[in-house]
């Protein structure tokens, strides 16, 4: 209970030999006379809601955001495109394949699956895709931020109710 009621009360600053700078008496005028008691406890806030509205949106900004995620949708799929290959090599889909033309009937000597489809061949075809897929995605979203800023300053945007929990 002592320790209580020294919490409740004001820190002193105190010296090297734990003597109070200031005295009781200095510490009352300063403070007023009177200790301090306890805070009164308020209610918790209540949730907070707000209602904004999404009117415009930089293009500038959409671009470059478009432009990185393009890039890294563009690894990916040169990653997964090797990968893919690397599976299909391994369990000998591309010489099953050519082992199934050849008893058909028709001329398999020319065929040869793991040279036309060649680990190089595919990555590069793959790179080029990604590439021409990062402009044309970057441009197209792009000009669907500015159709957004035309029509939302035809209807007002769009319109959001946050609430603070």
């Amino acid at each position: 209970m002592d320790d209580q009621q020294e919490s409740a009360a004001p820190r002193v600053a105190r010296s090297v030999s734990n003597q109070p700078l200031i005295s009781e008496e200095q510490e009352r005028e300063h403070s007023g006379g009177t200790i301090p008691s306890r805070p009164v406890r308020r209610p918790a806030p209540r949730a907070r809601r707000m209602s904004l509205s999404l009117t415009r949106v930089d293009a500038w900004s959409v671009a470059k955001v478009t432009f990185m995620l393009s890039i890294a949708a563009g690894l990916i799929q040169i990653v997964a495109a090797g990968l893919l290959w690397a599976l299909l090599n391994v369990v000998g889909v591309f010489d099953q394949i050519t082992q199934l033309v050849s008893t058909t009937g028709l001329d398999a000597s020319g065929l040869d699956l793991a040279n036309v489809f060649s680990l190089s061949t595919v990555l590069s075809a793959v790179t080029i895709f990604s590439i021409i897929e990062v402009v044309i995605f970057t441009v197209l979203i792009t000009i669907v931020a500015l159709l957004y800023n035309v029509v939302s300053s035809l209807v007002g945007g769009i319109h959001v109710t946050l609430g603070d929990d």
